[in-house]
């Protein structure tokens, strides 16, 4: 699964927005988009830091299976 289906299933569990989760993460809202049309692949690591701290999660829940 890509990183962007773990993001927006993680998403929609929470019922939280991509602009929700700008605000709560502090990263920019078009690095979400770019990473969903597919233009970005992968993120760094500080910035999927942010992404899981703003979600309440741990950082397994992004690992590659």
């Amino acid at each position: 699964m890509d990183l962007w289906k773990k993001i927006n299933n993680q998403l929609e569990d929470k019922n939280i927005t991509i602009y929700e989760l700008t605000k709560k993460s502090g990263i920019a809202q078009n690095t979400l988009y770019e990473l969903k049309s597919g233009r970005v692949s992968d993120l760094r690591f500080k910035t999927i830091c942010k992404i899981v701290d703003a979600l309440g999660i741990g950082l397994d829940e992004f690992r590659s299976k």
